[in-house]
């Protein structure tokens, strides 16, 4: 089997809005201050967080899209958009039965922090918490945040992701059947790590061509792994992905790094080198020969390949499960392209605020469940 990579299935859009405490009154009657669109078991989503998964939707298609036509963004965008709630829905659901589980994450939330806070040269997490505070996020959100999606991460692992099984015949078959794919030209995946010396006084520049240089030692002699080694210490931004920088071949790089890097297998690392703005160590994570690449050198490839075309479905499979196990329940006007069956939710209007017991809190919200008939 091949392992899940971390943060792969993360396919849902992480938000956090609470719902708004309602003010003093100010007649007497009751006001709506936000509007629920589903019920997730005992949790709510809002109009205001569909909003805010929409703006950083539209975030993300930009990004992917950066190329396209207005016409292209729209399309993209829209087809995107019929699964906003129902991405939503997902993720309340996989975050409460990974609760329920009893799966912990706490102390990978505070080395994931801590990860963050050393992306952003920050010397402590008080300095983090501040420069969240001051980009306009609660950091108990940020947390949040965090910690729902490592939780998310675990139980997809747990409960679809170890039940794919690939096999090294079917890695076999799909080799026959797709060879074109595996004729190539020479090419090398490369990582970096980077140390920035741009804005440093000359005096450093000798202190910081040796944390390169211990860097690279650790990788090698003490078999510290270079990804983790890059997002924890690297100045570039690549450090965020590991140090990736994608795959290159001969003519795209400059001729005195391809002299180098070509000569390189998989898994080696050049020297420390001096560039304008600072040291650079690159690894080959992998090398390909021109032609047809034989089948040891792509198995990895294409068990990657065959678990993530099995954990799409795989995962909707389970997403179903936990739907019929839930009380999901949809507003009229929302559409969840997920949906099984499942009351929607109508909304009734405010009554005004009195002493009489039969006015329950709820109703200050002005939208309940239909009940069922009989009920």
């Amino acid at each position: 089997m091949t392992p899940m990579k971390p943060g792969k299935w993360l396919i849902f859009p992480l938000l956090f809005a609470g719902v708004a405490i309602p003010a003093a009154a100010q007649t007497t009657k009751s006001v709506v201050v936000e509007e629920i669109v589903a019920r997730v078991n005992n949790e709510i989503i809002t109009r205001e967080d569909l909003e805010k998964a929409r703006g950083s939707l539209e975030g993300e298609v930009h990004d992917a899209c950066a190329n396209c036509t207005p016409e292209q963004f729209k399309i993209q965008l829209e087809n995107k958009e019929k699964d906003l709630l129902r991405d939503l829905i997902d993720q309340s659901l996989l975050t409460q039965r990974a609760k329920d589980d009893g799966i912990n994450v706490d102390t990978d939330v505070i080395k994931r922090l801590d990860a963050i806070r050393q992306q952003n040269k920050l010397p402590d997490m008080d300095a983090l918490e501040r420069e969240v505070t001051k980009s306009g996020v609660d950091f108990e959100d940020f947390k949040g945040q965090i910690r729902d999606q490592l939780l998310t991460q675990e139980l997809i692992r747990k409960e679809v992701g170890s039940k794919i099984i690939t096999s090294h015949e079917d890695v076999v078959k799909y080799y026959n059947d797709h060879k074109s794919e595996f004729v190539r030209p020479e090419t090398v995946y490369l990582r970096e790590i980077f140390v920035s010396t741009e804005g440093k006084p000359a005096a450093d520049i000798p202190a910081l061509k040796k944390k390169a240089q211990n860097l690279r030692d650790r990788v090698l002699n003490n078999g510290d792994d270079f990804g983790e080694m890059a997002k924890r210490y690297s100045d570039s931004p690549t450090a965020q992905q590991e140090g990736d920088l994608g795959a290159f071949q001969r003519s795209q790089l400059d001729p005195k790094i391809s002299e180098k890097v070509f000569a390189l297998n998989h898994g080696e690392m050049t020297e420390v080198m001096e560039t304008k703005t600072g040291f650079e160590i690159l690894q080959v994570r992998e090398r390909y020969e021109a032609g047809e690449q034989p089948l040891e050198k792509v198995e990895p490839e294409i068990s990657n390949k065959l678990y993530e075309q099995k954990m799409e479905p795989g995962l909707r499979a389970y997403l179903t499960t936990l739907r019929e196990d839930s009380y999901v329940q949809i507003k009229p006007g929302y559409t969840d392209t997920a949906a099984v069956k499942a009351e929607p939710i109508e909304e009734v209007a405010a009554a005004p605020d009195k002493d009489d017991p039969k006015n329950k809190p709820g109703k200050k919200w002005g939208i309940f469940p239909k009940k069922n008939p009989g009920t």
